[in-house]
């Protein structure tokens, strides 16, 4: 069976559900939205969208067989995920307000960070995996795995730019530094969370 048009519209629509709701990457999209504006978000925007298109092809071409031969490999990875992810948890709960200059020279994750970051983050490699083992035919298997992966990240550009978006539209709101605090624990307390289907998952 080759990528037809009903395959690539369904995968599509996988790739918009998976990319728009909630997980690790949105809700730092979002608290970074919040913190440091819509347009120094960007950097990071963009490198979750080629950090994941440089994993779908990764997973396509063979690395999801070494975890299956090394699993150990795996194990290690998903520790290592789960403790960057406290740690970015733990940056978000401390960030200062918005007006000190404190805040002012703080930087938000950029492009070669956010890129790295998908390689520890749980939801992309579900995401991934899930992209090569259900929508990509082995016919014409090299082509397909490359027009998944771009299309993947074509779509989840804009999905993930809502979350900083709305994160930025709510600077106005938060320039109290009681409810920016609590925003932060907030999203602090999801990115935790997130690790749940980590640990939990069957």
């Amino acid at each position: 069976m080759s990528l037809s048009i009903n395959l690539l519209s369904a995968f599509a629509l996988f790739a918009f559900v998976s990319s728009i709701t909630p997980g690790p990457n949105n809700t730092m999209l979002l608290a970074s939205g919040v913190n440091f504006g819509f347009r120094r978000t960007i950097p990071h925007a963009v490198g979750i969208s080629v950090g994941f298109m440089v994993m779908v092809m990764a997973v396509g071409f063979g690395l999801g067989e070494v975890f299956k031969a090394f699993p150990m490999t795996y194990e290690v990875l998903r520790y290592v995920g789960a403790a960057y992810l406290l740690y970015l948890a733990y940056k978000i709960a401390t960030s200062g307000p918005l007006a000190t200059e404190m805040a002012a020279s703080r930087q938000p994750m950029g492009f070669w960070g956010a890129a790295a970051f998908q390689w520890v983050n749980p939801k992309a490699w579900v995401m991934a995996v899930g992209a090569i083992t259900t929508y990509t035919p082995s016919q014409g298997y090299i082509f397909n795995v490359i027009t998944i992966a771009v299309v993947f990240a074509l779509i989840n550009m804009p999905a993930v730019c809502v979350w900083a978006g709305f994160g930025s539209a709510l600077r106005n709101v938060l320039q109290n530094p009681r409810w920016l605090m609590v925003f932060n624990l907030l999203m602090a307390a999801l990115l935790v969370l997130s690790l749940y289907p980590l640990f939990f998952a069957a």
